[in-house]
């Protein structure tokens, strides 16, 4: 068994991120919904798809956890938002919350680096290159959101014909428990 006593703040955040990329899940799939509900098909498919990838995110933790011998614990998840007054209040809370993960898997890495847990630094590094990819994929979709204005055909056409983001597809991710959905 590996001695993970000098990563304690490293395993700490990295359990944490469990509860925040199962809760983005959950927040997604809320966003999804409401784009379903506004007849908004292709914004639907794109959070639909988003949500998956955050719930893949999360089990690519757990299995990194199990892959190490270490314990892991699935936590509930706070209340999501269901209701929104247009189109960009979604897109703005999705750029928002891909900030915040942003900022938390900076922190896993960091405290991966300082307590000289190679091995966590390591599977860190495609969570960051994964968040550069997320928030600039929201900051896209929340800029066309905007400028289409009132024209929702604009957009969701822009949706159906654009690649936003990888899609969650990416060769060198890690492996997710239980399998990527």
């Amino acid at each position: 068994m590996t001695d993970t006593s000098k990563s304690a703040e490293f395993w700490r955040l990295l359990g944490e991120q469990v509860g925040h990329e199962f809760a983005a899940h959950q927040q997604y799939t809320a966003m999804a919904v409401w784009f379903d509900s506004h007849d908004l098909p292709q914004l639907a498919r794109h959070f639909y798809r988003q949500a998956l990838e955050e719930r893949n995110h999360a089990m690519m933790i757990v299995q990194y956890h199990l892959d190490r011998s270490r314990p892991v614990s699935i936590p509930g998840t706070p209340d999501v938002r269901n209701d929104f007054a247009d189109v960009v209040e979604p897109l703005q809370l999705a750029l928002d919350q891909e900030q915040q993960v942003t900022a938390q898997i900076e922190a896993i890495f960091r405290a991966a680096r300082s307590e000289g847990d190679a091995l966590g630094e390591q599977f860190m590094l495609w969570f960051l290159e994964e968040q550069v990819e997320e928030v600039a994929a929201a900051t896209t979709l929340l800029t066309v959101a905007k400028r289409a204005g009132d024209n929702l055909f604009d957009l969701e056409n822009y949706v159906a014909r654009e690649q936003i983001g990888d899609s969650g597809e990416s060769a060198d991710a890690p492996r997710a428990a239980g399998g990527a959905l």
